[in-house]
């Protein structure tokens, strides 16, 4: 235990630092990961080039987009989360979007994840609100589990107003709780519960976070969420949402170009491309897929593009193959989508965990027999950018791709 409270607070003390102390938008603080992520690369051509680049300079790259933050240890969608991920170099930065229940926009991952994203359980008045009530684990006689503990908290359950009373904490819940403190554990190993006290969380509004992003010098990419009600919903139709999100862009006058607006669904994507046209020209649709065989065909790329779709963005896995050496190398899906004309985002680096004890899961499924040591990621970043030729990778923790990004000259 000690020696993990030791290595979580060596990962993040560059990120404690007050942000850009110097007025300097541009210097980055990276931390050790990277570097121990290219020591532990087998030697190659690559590794050398990243051992040379040791010394920095790093710079903030729109490469390197934070995803949800910095929310490998930091709880996501938290201004702390945000902060740490700019002081890594991330040019970019993410808000989902969602809604309370008077109508406001927010930022959190999904709409109904308060009660595994925040501490609402702990709130005795607003966990009563809560569209499903925490319940407790149910065991036999015997001790086994016969029920999981369960909760449904979303922000359509409360006002802004209650909203602003949460903290912030790591995405995880105990399925073995029987008491809602219990419920709200089991945080990952690879994470931490450090940066989760009662003093840190800050949670946003999608408002407060543009405000936030301007200050840090960053682009934006918020996700409109897919809504987890019906809609319309007290009146706001998908429509209006969508609009509503875009419309706060441009009341606080930023750029369309500093903002990539994405969404899963392709409705919310093509609104935008037909109605908000300077937001619409780099808006991104997110591919769902969960495995191969859920890939879009070449004429499916080539309709996006049609239809003024021009940044397609699926998982990592989609990217990437592995050819007859066992060498990653792009995939059809890679090449079919260049072929069509598209621009490619990808996500999510940093989100799985330990590498080097195999099954890595979602995002390394097409490649994990290759994938056999923590360094292997720069392998993965390598390929993405210079073979598949992707604009930016989506990562829990920023560090890593900027490191890469600094150090191959990336703006």
């Amino acid at each position: 235990m000690l020696r993990h409270t030791a290595c979580a607070i060596a990962l993040l003390a560059a990120a404690s630092a007050p942000a850009f102390a110097n007025g300097d938008r541009s210097s980055v603080q990276l931390g050790p990961r990277p570097f121990f992520l290219v020591d532990d690369m087998q030697e190659s051509r690559l590794k050398r080039k990243l051992e040379a680049c040791s010394a920095g300079p790093f710079r903030k790259t729109d490469f390197s987009i934070g995803h949800r933050g910095a929310a490998l240890q930091f709880p996501e969608h938290t201004e702390e989360s945000y902060r740490a991920g700019a002081r890594m170099g991330a040019g970019i930065l993410e808000c989902d979007v969602t809604f309370t229940k008077d109508l406001e926009l927010v930022c959190r991952h999904a709409q109904c994840d308060l009660h595994t994203t925040t501490n609402i359980l702990a709130i005795p008045e607003l966990a009563a609100k809560c569209s499903v009530p925490f319940q407790p684990a149910v065991y036999d006689a015997g001790g086994n589990l016969v029920r999981p503990a369960s909760a449904r908290c979303c922000t359509s359950d409360i006002t802004l107003e209650e909203f602003r009373m949460l903290r912030g904490k790591m995405d995880a819940f105990d399925p073995r709780a029987t008491t809602p403190q219990q419920f709200m554990g089991g945080t990952a190993n690879f994470r931490t519960d450090l940066y989760s006290g009662p003093t840190s969380g800050t949670l946003l509004t999608h408002k407060e976070s543009i405000e936030l992003f301007k200050s840090l010098g960053v682009k934006m990419t918020p996700e409109l969420k897919a809504p987890e009600v019906p809609m319309p919903f007290n009146g706001l139709t998908q429509e209006d949402y969508a609009q509503k999100m875009i419309d706060e862009y441009k009341e606080a006058r930023v750029p369309p170009h500093k903002v990539f607006p994405q969404s899963f669904n392709i409705g919310d994507v093509l609104y935008w491309v037909q109605n908000e046209r300077a937001f619409g020209k780099q808006a991104v649709y997110l591919d769902d897929a969960n495995t191969v065989a859920d890939l879009p065909s070449f004429a499916d790329l080539a309709g996006y593009k049609k239809q003024g779709v021009n940044i397609w963005a699926p998982p990592t896995f989609a990217l990437l193959a592995l050819d007859g050496s066992g060498q990653i190398v792009p995939s059809t899906y890679a090449r079919n989508a260049k072929k069509a004309g598209l621009d490619i985002i990808t996500w999510t680096l940093e989100r799985s965990g330990i590498l080097a004890d195999g099954n890595n899961g979602f995002y390394y499924q097409t490649i994990d027999p290759a994938i056999t040591r923590e360094g292997d990621v720069m392998r993965v970043i390598d390929v993405l950018a210079k073979d598949v030729g992707v604009l930016g990778i989506f990562s829990d923790w920023p560090a890593t791709v900027s490191y890469y990004a600094s150090c191959m000259g990336m703006k």
